[in-house]
């Protein structure tokens, strides 16, 4: 029916072929929008992905997920402190000063004010003091020994003179990564200039994925990535002047349920809600086989990732444990689930629904702008609700969204899930240095959460790009960053 749709709409749509407007810029067509481009606040996809772009950080990943050095490298000097010592070259914020350990310092102080309210707090918050040494060089000391430390100093840098004057970075941003900010002249539109060589981006919201898809084939961008149907994918796959690629993802696709419902919080109930789903099935009729099932937040090619024996369907099983809950068929479980108004997500939504109807489930499907759909999220308002977890790398994730002093503001633990087994491995884990020992006790972790349930394990999506066949250079990253625009060209 989509295909069917999308062919008449293109014969219209292709009948008359003006020129691009824009046609200097590469063009980068999004569902969502980034919400603001202050790193200090960031937390949706769209921002931190951007934010990457504008804003040079401590520290990244390799393909293990492990730290490396980026803006710096560092030492242990002892368990609860870390001395980081900038790289020479690449510090130039895009007003022309250059970055300095007093900008660092800066942008964790203000992380860690409580009237910040930054998102990040949780997860920095056992920093006891920074100290800068020289405009190279600072240090970190900590309440207590974190062997991870590292992999959690990913906060782009802004200029301690932009934190002092109050500067609005959500939307006029002042980084030093490889792009600048030109303009943000609407919400839909975002125009960046590589520092290299001037190449204008523009990314443009274009929320409905048939819309991208025609914009993409007459040329008004030049490139599109994820968001759309597999069979909107599958189709542009065949189209002449248009390349597509794709590959394994590592973001984590999730059921959260909030705790502290009656219904929701009862582990009878959050099992027989996974018991009634058929991943399976979903992932090769619906994703046509671009997911790969999880049963842990962390792939199993991260070096503390682990390969479980996830729960699969089986509808006895679940009507036996909603009995057990007190549910019949003239009692029946009542559940709202809560998605983004994309149509994809609507769609998934309305699938697991039906598959739960199955075990006697009944769930009210409600669909809300992202902004709003977010919100209600992060505080809590909801019974059961649909998410991913994009570009994770450390396993200090589990801190931020299952340790019972996570709560929001002080962290993402959205169901107030709290239990002490869980607690007592998220800090034995902060606690290791053993990296191979940690590993291990982080496998025990995410056996726990699959035992407790606080969010039903579902598939990793897979990562695919569309573009022009002019576009050259562009390469997808398993967390679906767009770090290789910074190489990216049009030929002529």
């Amino acid at each position: 029916m989509v295909i069917r749709v999308l062919a008449v709409c293109l014969a219209f749509w292709l009948c008359g072929c003006d020129s691009p407007p824009d046609s200097g810029a590469i063009r980068f067509a999004l569902a969502t929008v980034p919400s603001g481009l202050d790193p200090r606040y960031a937390s949706d996809a769209a921002s931190e992905r951007i934010n990457r772009l504008l804003y040079a950080r401590l520290v990244d990943f390799d393909e293990q997920f492990r730290p490396v050095a980026s803006l710096a490298r560092w030492e242990r000097l002892a368990p609860d402190h870390y001395r980081f010592f900038l790289r020479k070259q690449g510090r130039m914020f895009h007003d022309g000063t250059r970055l300095e350990a007093r900008d660092v310092a800066a942008t964790y102080r203000s992380v860690l004010d409580p009237a910040t309210a930054s998102p990040h707090y949780g997860a920095l918050e056992l920093i006891k003091r920074i100290e800068v040494i020289d405009p190279d060089t600072l240090d970190f000391y900590l309440d207590q020994p974190a062997p991870l430390f590292p992999a959690w100093m990913t906060v782009g840098i802004v200029p301690a003179a932009a934190i002092e004057k109050g500067l609005p970075l959500h939307h006029r941003p002042l980084g030093s990564g490889p792009f600048r900010f030109v303009n943000w002249p609407q919400a839909g539109r975002l125009e960046l200039a590589r520092v290299s060589d001037g190449q204008r981006l523009v990314f443009e919201q274009v929320h409905d994925p048939t819309m991208r898809v025609l914009k993409l084939l007459r040329g008004e961008v030049d490139l599109l990535q994820n968001d759309l149907p597999p069979e909107l994918i599958d189709w542009l796959d065949g189209h002449d002047n248009i390349q597509v690629a794709r590959r394994n993802g590592s973001n984590f696709s999730y059921l959260g349920f909030q705790m502290q419902d009656p219904a929701s919080g009862k582990l009878q109930v959050r099992r027989a809600v996974a018991l009634a789903i058929d991943r399976d099935a979903i992932i090769h009729y619906v994703f046509r086989g671009a997911a790969r099932k999880a049963s842990a937040l962390l792939p199993p090619e991260h070096w503390a990732g682990v390969s479980l024996a996830g729960i699969e369907r089986d509808l006895p099983r679940a009507r036996a444990l909603l009995q057990k809950a007190g549910y019949s068929p003239k009692n029946p479980l009542r559940l709202t689930y809560k998605t983004s108004s994309d149509p994809f997500r609507i769609r998934l939504a309305t699938i697991l629904q039906q598959q739960l109807a199955e075990a006697g489930i009944r769930v009210t499907v409600s669909s809300y702008d992202w902004g709003t759909f977010f919100g209600d999220i992060k505080a809590g308002r909801f019974q059961l609700y649909s998410l991913a977890w994009v570009g994770i790398k450390s396993p200090d994730i589990f801190r931020y969204a299952f340790h019972s002093m996570s709560l929001p503001p002080a962290g993402a633990n959205r169901g107030r899930f709290s239990d002490r087994q869980t607690d007592e491995l998220i800090d034995a884990a902060m606690q290791e240095t053993d990296l191979q020992r940690q590993a291990e006790i982080y496998r025990r972790l995410q056996q726990r959460l699959l035992e407790t349930l606080p969010y039903i394990p579902l598939w990793f999506e897979g990562q695919y790009f569309a573009a022009r066949d002019n576009i050259v250079g562009y390469h997808l990253a398993a967390d679906g960053n767009f770090d290789a625009l910074a190489q990216v060209v049009r030929q002529q």
